[in-house]
């Protein structure tokens, strides 16, 4: 690390100690600039802000609950990784447009947040006040902008121009639109995502902005729409879903934590079947179902590997999920339901000649090798049986990357695989590449094949 990022990075660590909040004027150490003195001032700013903010909401009498999202926990990892982006490039805030909005609307809502203790004086002590439900609202766009940040930048190097949306179909509306930008102005954006299939005019934008812009900052990230994408898939009906299950469902919650979904069920506890659905703020881009049993107690479950709407509907068939928010009458989403949500994958010619040659099929699961795939991991494509995945997620240290490429698992798709069937001239040809096949030298195999081959000795005994 140089002189200087090792100046930069003491500097910013005695700011923003919130034992020992620092006084230091710029003056006091001339040798410490980003890439001007205004910029320093900001980020000298920014850090007070922060730690005035952690002040406030570290007071005991306040009684905040330590569990996700905390924004005592929030707020330092948002300055380490500022830090860390500010060692990279001492340059960030002019030369990268990401992080210079970024700056602009955390030091905005850092000032709202000190401003909303003002407001509410003493009454911010009451859990059931205005002034805490603002609370909770500021903290879960602070956690929004903790995962967006950590997942633009890797050890403080800029990688939201490389950023690859999970589903297939909207990492390719984005490139198509904006290319590689990590972050479009939401008229821009607004414009563009009114040309999907499904948008009609009678969808409220405020609305629409108001779920996709998990940040608050009128503006829309590749991160961003990448959440919302993978909440309202399939991709032929996003806009369809997103409208039916926020705007006309009464389950649905917005922008609500696991505490303030028990607070919103415990008035119909008497009423088994009750239930609420939100977005997960701690995994973002899956849905939280929080239901009242048949036992009165109330549950959260996270559905996996299924869209909402699927999820919904089975819940409802099991008698789980029958009065959203206690309301008498339930949402039919049986017609919002695709007749099959499961995608086709068919195998080519190519392909059924590869793993021929190895003694196999492209149908059979690489790592169990007894069952046919019928999971795709998204974002990277491979392919793999639900058993297979499930144990390797509960057993392995890295569950959440791809057994064959060790990408981040963000999502899965429910896949049926389509055999290759060879003509009759393809099969005539084959039996004839079988008789010669012991006196030719063998054939190596194409690089795509072998790295799902090579992990066929994957230890499950653990699972």
């Amino acid at each position: 690390m140089s002189n200087l990022a090792s100046s930069l990075l003491n500097r910013l660590q005695n700011i923003v100690a919130i034992s020992q909040p620092s006084n230091h004027d710029s003056s006091s150490n001339p040798g410490l600039l980003l890439s001007t003195p205004e910029d320093t001032k900001k980020v000298e700013k920014l850090m007070r802000l922060m730690n005035s903010v952690l002040k406030l909401c570290s007071d005991k009498k306040l009684g905040l609950k330590n569990s996700p999202p905390f924004i005592c926990d929030i707020l330092p990892e948002i300055r380490e990784q500022m830090v860390k982006v500010l060692i990279e490039d001492p340059n960030a805030i002019k030369s990268n447009l990401y992080f210079k909005v970024f700056v602009t609307n955390i030091t905005s809502k850092c000032k709202e947040t000190r401003d909303l203790f003002k407001e509410a004086g003493d009454k911010m002590y009451d859990e059931t006040s205005q002034g805490r439900t603002r609370l909770t609202r500021k903290t879960l766009v602070f956690s929004h902008m903790a995962h967006e940040l950590r997942a633009q930048f890797e050890d403080g190097r800029f990688i939201g121009n490389s950023f690859r949306l999970t589903k297939q179909p909207a990492d390719q509306f984005w490139r198509t639109h904006f290319g590689f930008r990590t972050i479009v102005p939401w008229e821009e954006f607004r414009l563009a995502i009114m040309e999907l299939n499904g948008f009609t005019n009678e969808y409220p934008m405020y609305a629409l902005k108001d779920t996709i812009d998990l940040t608050r900052n009128d503006h829309i990230t590749n991160f961003e729409f990448d959440i919302f994408t993978r909440l309202f898939h399939p991709w032929d009906t996003l806009l369809i879903n997103w409208h039916t299950l926020t705007v006309l469902h009464p389950g649905y919650m917005a922008y609500m934590t696991y505490e303030e979904v028990k607070k919103r069920l415990t008035p119909h506890l008497n009423r088994p079947g009750s239930f609420v659905f939100r977005m997960s703020c701690t995994r973002l881009g899956e849905w939280a179902i929080g239901y009242v049993a048949c036992d009165g107690k109330i549950y959260q479950t996270i559905p996996q590997n299924k869209p909402i709407i699927q999820a919904l509907i089975e819940g409802t068939r099991g008698k789980y999920y029958l009065f959203p928010d206690g309301c008498n009458k339930n949402v039919d989403l049986q017609k919002a339901l695709p007749v099959n949500s499961d995608k086709m994958v068919k195998v080519t010619s190519e392909q059924f000649e590869l793993y021929s040659e190895i003694g196999s099929t492209f149908e059979i699961c690489k790592i169990c090798d007894e069952r046919n795939k019928n999971v795709k991991l998204e974002p990277c494509g491979h392919l793999m049986c639900l058993p297979c995945l499930n144990s390797w997620v509960e057993s392995a240290d890295n569950g959440k990357t791809c057994p064959f490429c060790r990408s981040e698992i963000r999502g899965t798709e429910n896949i049926v695989i389509e055999s290759y069937r060879p003509s009759k001239m393809e099969k005539r040809v084959q039996d004839t590449s079988d008789l010669i096949r012991f006196s030719s030298p063998p054939r190596e195999v194409a690089p795509n094949v072998r790295e799902e081959s090579n992990l066929v000795n994957v230890d499950f005994s653990h699972s």
